[in-house]
C-alpha cells in the first residue's frame, strides 16, 4: 500500500535545491565526500553534511567509512531511477508554436554519450541497445526486457557473459538482470539492469569510452568508434572526439 507520508518526505528531501544538485552529482555512480558535495551545490561543508545526514536517513544516500573520510553514493539503482525520471520530467517545457523542443541536457557532450547511474545513456546508449535489439541480443516488451537464448553467446563474444551481468536465478529484491530505461534526452529506451551495467563497464574496460572528469559525459575514443562499427553496425554517432 502506498504510503502517501512517505511520498511527500521523499518528495521535500529531493526538492531542495542543495540536495538535489548533489543527489545529481552522485548519478554517474561515484563516491563523494561531504566537501566534494558541498562544492557542487554550493553550499558550505557543514551545511551540505546536514543535508546528506537527511539523505541517509531516508534511505536514499549510502554512506561509507574508510580512514577519515565518509563516502556518499546512491543507495540503490532505484533511488537512481527516481533522479533520472525527476531530471526528465524537470527538463519538459511548453514549446514556443513554431520550436522544436529540446529535450535532455544543454551540454552536446552530454547529449551524445553519459552515464544513467550505473548504465549507458545518450546518443550512444540508445543506439548500443537498438543494435542489440536488432541483433536479437535483448528484447524489450511492456516494460520488461529479457536476453534471448541466442543472445547469451552474442554477449560472449563481446567479452560479456550472462554471469558477469549478474546472471542466473532472479533473487528477492535485487534489480532486474535487463530492463529499458527510457532515457532523458532521446526519449527512447536504453538498456539499464544489471547487463546494462556490466555493457557500460565492458565499454570502459576496453577503453571504448572514457569518463570527462567533473561529470556524467563519456567521450567515445577512437577504439571505441571502431569498435561501434564492427560490433555493432553502428556506422557513426555525434562528431568524432579525441582520445
Amino acid at each position: 500500500m502506498v504510503n502517501t507520508n512517505r511520498m511527500a518526505e521523499i518528495g521535500l528531501l529531493i526538492g531542495e535545491p542543495a540536495r538535489a544538485a548533489m543527489l545529481d552529482a552522485l548519478m554517474d555512480g561515484r563516491a563523494l565526500t561531504a566537501g566534494e558535495l558541498a562544492g557542487v551545490a554550493g553550499i558550505t561543508p557543514q551545511t551540505a553534511s546536514g543535508h546528506l545526514a537527511r539523505l541517509a536517513e531516508a534511505n536514499l544516500l549510502a554512506v561509507e567509512r574508510q580512514g577519515r573520510h565518509r563516502y556518499h553514493r546512491l543507495a540503490s539503482a532505484e533511488v537512481a531511477e527516481l533522479i533520472e525520471s525527476v531530471a526528465r520530467i524537470a527538463s519538459i517545457t511548453l514549446p514556443a508554436p513554431v520550436r522544436r523542443p529540446v529535450t535532455g541536457p544543454r551540454d552536446a557532450q552530454m547529449r551524445l554519450a553519459r552515464t544513467c547511474y550505473d548504465h549507458l545513456a545518450g546518443g550512444l546508449g540508445v543506439a548500443v541497445t537498438d543494435a542489440l535489439v536488432a541483433r536479437d541480443v535483448i528484447a524489450f516488451d511492456d516494460g520488461a526486457g529479457i536476453v534471448t537464448p541466442g543472445g547469451i553467446d552474442r554477449l560472449a563474444a563481446l567479452g560479456i557473459t550472462v554471469e558477469s551481468a549478474g546472471g542466473g536465478p532472479p533473487k528477492r529484491g535485487t534489480r532486474p538482470l535487463c530492463r529499458p530505461c527510457l532515457d532523458w534526452s532521446e526519449r527512447r529506451p536504453h538498456l539499464a539492469g544489471r547487463l546494462g551495467a556490466a555493457v557500460c563497464s565492458h565499454f570502459l574496460d576496453q577503453h571504448w569510452v572514457t569518463r570527462v572528469g567533473g561529470s556524467r559525459a563519456l567521450r567515445i575514443t577512437p577504439k571505441g568508434r571502431q569498435a561501434l562499427r564492427e560490433r555493432f553496425g553502428i556506422a557513426e554517432i555525434g562528431p568524432a572526439s579525441d582520445g
